[in-house]
C-alpha cells in the first residue's frame, strides 16, 4: 500500500494514478511493438538530417536480431552496447530484446580498465561499439586480457545514418576499418527481411544490466527487469501527461538509466520521436530542439544550465519543450528561476536511482516544488504512484516528519538485485525496501528533500564517482604513498572530485602530473580536477583515513 495516497497533490492526479497502478505493459518489447502497430510511418528517431520511422527500426532490428542469433546469441545472453547517443543504440536494444537477450549499456567514456571490469562481470556474447572505441579501447583490452572480449563484435561510426557531420562534434573524424570486427550496417543489410526466432519475453526477464558502483568500489550490475522499466515508462507517460506522438529531446546519455527509461522508453510508449545528437553540446542541442520541436526532456541540471548560458541561446529554441524534468544532481532554486526567466519553462524536479529504474519521486506537472525554509533545498518531489517510500532513522524505525534519515524505497520499479552479487543484494534489497544510501527528510505534506549522501559517493554533474576507484588509480603512481578522494562543492557541477595525497620518502610529483596520471586512465568525469599534496593524511586511531575531515577542510590563510 502506498502510504501517501491521502496527500492533496495525489488526489489531483487520481486518473493518472489509476492508469499507472493498472499497467498496460509488462515488458519493453511490447511497448515498442505497440508503437510500430500504432505509428509505423512516424519517426522513431531523428539524428541530424536523417530520421528513421518505426517500421524501419523494426526491420533493421529484425535483421540485427537474426544476425545475432545466427552468431550464437541466445535467450538470457548479454549484448553490450558501447555507444554514444546514436540510432544504432535503439536498434541494438530492440534487436537484443527480440531474441530474449539482456542489454548491457556501457559508458562510452570508459577506458580499457573500466570496460574490462564490466565485460568480466557480465560476460556478453556480443559487443556493439563505435569503430573509434574498438581501436582505442577494445583492442587494447584484448591485447591485455583477450578472454574478456566477446568473439562477436560489430562496429559502427557516429557518422553513419546521418549526413550533416557537424564540425563541433565530428571535426577530424573519419570512418575506421576494424580488423577482427564486422561492420554493423553491412551485417544488418545482409540480413534485411529475415525474422529472428520467436522468443517470449517474461516480466521478470532482465531488460538491462546497468552498472553502478558498490561499497567496494567495484561495478555492480543492477538487474532492471522488463516489468521494472515498463512500469516506469508508464509513470513517465501518466505522471507527466505525455501525449501520443510527443517528441523527446535526448539530452541524457543513453547508457544511463535516465536515457534508457526517460528517453528511449518514454519516446516508444508515446510512439514519439527521440532526437539524438551523438553527444551533448549545448549549442547543437539548442539547434536540434529548435529544428525538431520536441515536447519533453529529462536532463541533469548542469546540461540545462549549459544550454541556458550558451551565448546563442534564445527563448524560441526551446519554445516547444514545455515539459522539462531534471534529476541526478541537486538543483539550486535560483537556477530554476533563471531558466524560467530565460525560456519560459519551469524545470520540475525528479528523483530516482539505477536500482529504481529511474523515478520514485517527481514534482507533478504544473506544480512547483517547495523550498525548505531552513536549508534552502528544493524538494526532489513526491512519491510517484506505486512507489512505497519512507525515511529510516538510524535504528531502522520510521523517522518522524521533518527528521533526516535514509530513503527506503519499494515498488514495481525497484530491481530484484545485483548481477552475481548475492551479498550486496541482501544488504541493499531488504524485506522492508531498498536502502538507497541517500539521506533526506519528508515534510508534513509528503514532499521529500535530499540533504546529504550517506555513502561517500561523489555526484559530479549527475555522474557518480566512487572515491576508492580514483584512489586505486592514484596508488599505481610510483610516487604516491597515501591517497584519499572526496567530493567538494562546485557551483556548476554540484560536486567536483578532489584528491589529497602524500608522497613516498624521496619521491617527487606535481599535482598536474598526478592529475594527468588519472586522466589518462579513467573516464573524463572521474579524474580529480583538484589535487593537493600534504605530508600526512588525517586518520583515526585505527589508521582509517578521515575523508570527512579532508572534505570539510578550508584553505589556510597565510
Amino acid at each position: 500500500m502506498n502510504i501517501y495516497l491521502d496527500r492533496p497533490w495525489l488526489k489531483l492526479y487520481a486518473g493518472h494514478v489509476a492508469g499507472i497502478l493498472a499497467p498496460s505493459y509488462t515488458d519493453g518489447l511490447a511497448i515498442f511493438r505497440d508503437a510500430v502497430a500504432r505509428a509505423p510511418f512516424q519517426p522513431a528517431v531523428h539524428y541530424f538530417d536523417r530520421s528513421l520511422n518505426y517500421d524501419e527500426v523494426d526491420l533493421q532490428s529484425d535483421g540485427l536480431a537474426a544476425a545475432l542469433a545466427e552468431r550464437g546469441v541466445r535467450r538470457g545472453d548479454r549484448v553490450a552496447l558501447f555507444l554514444q547517443n546514436v540510432p544504432y543504440f535503439l536498434i541494438g536494444m530492440i534487436a537484443a530484446w527480440k531474441i530474449g537477450a539482456v542489454v548491457v549499456p556501457v559508458n562510452p567514456l570508459n577506458r580499457e580498465r573500466e570496460l574490462g571490469l564490466l565485460l568480466e562481470d557480465s560476460r556478453p556474447s556480443a559487443l556493439i561499439c563505435h569503430d573509434t572505441l574498438y581501436q582505442d579501447v577494445v583492442l587494447r583490452l584484448g591485447a591485455e586480457r583477450a578472454e574478456r572480449v566477446p568473439e562477436v563484435i560489430l562496429t559502427t561510426s557516429p557518422l553513419d545514418l546521418q549526413d550533416r557531420n557537424d564540425a563541433r562534434l565530428f571535426a577530424g573524424m573519419n570512418r575506421v576499418a576494424c580488423a577482427g570486427a564486422e561492420d554493423l550496417g553491412a551485417v544488418i543489410a545482409r540480413h534485411r527481411g529475415l525474422a529472428p526466432p520467436a522468443t517470449p519475453i517474461l516480466p521478470d526477464d532482465i531488460a538491462f544490466l546497468v552498472y553502478t558502483s558498490g561499497t567496494t568500489g567495484l561495478p555492480k550490475g543492477a538487474m532492471n527487469t522488463h516489468a521494472n522499466v515498463a512500469y516506469n515508462a508508464q509513470v513517465y507517460r501518466e505522471w507527466i501527461s505525455l501525449e501520443d506522438g510527443v517528441g523527446v529531446l535526448g539530452v541524457a546519455p543513453l547508457f544511463h538509466i535516465t536515457g534508457l527509461v526517460g528517453h528511449l522508453l518514454a519516446a516508444m510508449i508515446t510512439a514519439g520521436a527521440l532526437t539524438l545528437t551523438y553527444r551533448f553540446d549545448a549549442g547543437v542541442m539548442l539547434e536540434a530542439a529548435a529544428e525538431r520541436r520536441p515536447g519533453f526532456t529529462v536532463a541533469a541540471i548542469t546540461a540545462l544550465m549549459a544550454m541556458m548560458n550558451h551565448p546563442s541561446a534564445t527563448a524560441g529554441q526551446l519554445e516547444s519543450l514545455a515539459k522539462i524534468y531534471s534529476g541526478g544532481a541537486p538543483i539550486p532554486p535560483a537556477v530554476v528561476e533563471a531558466f524560467a526567466a530565460k525560456f519560459g519553462h519551469y524545470v520540475h524536479n525528479i528523483y530516482g536511482l539505477t536500482e529504481t529504474s529511474s523515478p520514485t519521486h517527481a514534482t507533478p506537472l504544473g506544480m512547483r516544488a517547495p523550498v525548505d525554509s531552513a536549508s534552502g533545498a528544493l524538494s526532489v518531489g513526491v512519491p510517484v504512484p506505486g512507489a512505497n517510500v519512507w525515511i529510516a532513522a538510524d535504528d531502522g524505525s520510521p523517522a518522524p516528519v521533518g527528521e533526516p534519515g535514509e530513503i527506503v524505497s519499494s515498488g514495481p520499479m525497484v530491481v530484484p538485485g545485483y548481477w552475481n552479487k548475492p551479498a550486496e543484494t541482501a544488504e541493499a534489497m531488504r524485506p522492508d525496501g531498498f536502502r538507497t544510501g541517500d539521506v533526506a527528510f519528508m515534510d508534513a505534506d509528503g514532499w521529500f528533500y535530499l540533504i546529504d549522501r550517506k555513502k561517500d559517493m561523489i555526484n559530479a554533474a549527475g555522474y557518480k564517482v566512487w572515491p576508492r576507484e580514483v584512489e586505486d588509480v592514484l596508488y599505481t603512481h610510483p610516487a604516491v604513498r597515501e591517497a584519499a578522494v572526496v567530493g567538494i562543492a562546485d557551483e556548476y557541477r554540484g560536486e567536483t572530485v578532489k584528491a589529497v595525497v602524500s608522497l613516498k620518502a624521496g619521491a617527487s610529483a606535481t599535482p598536474a602530473e598526478l592529475i594527468e596520471h588519472c586522466r589518462s586512465r579513467m573516464a573524463a568525469y572521474k579524474y580529480p580536477r583538484l589535487l593537493e599534496i600534504i605530508d600526512e593524511l588525517p586518520k583515526t586511531v585505527t589508521g582509517k583515513i578521515l575523508r570527512r575531515e579532508l572534505r570539510d577542510a578550508r584553505p589556510k590563510t597565510p
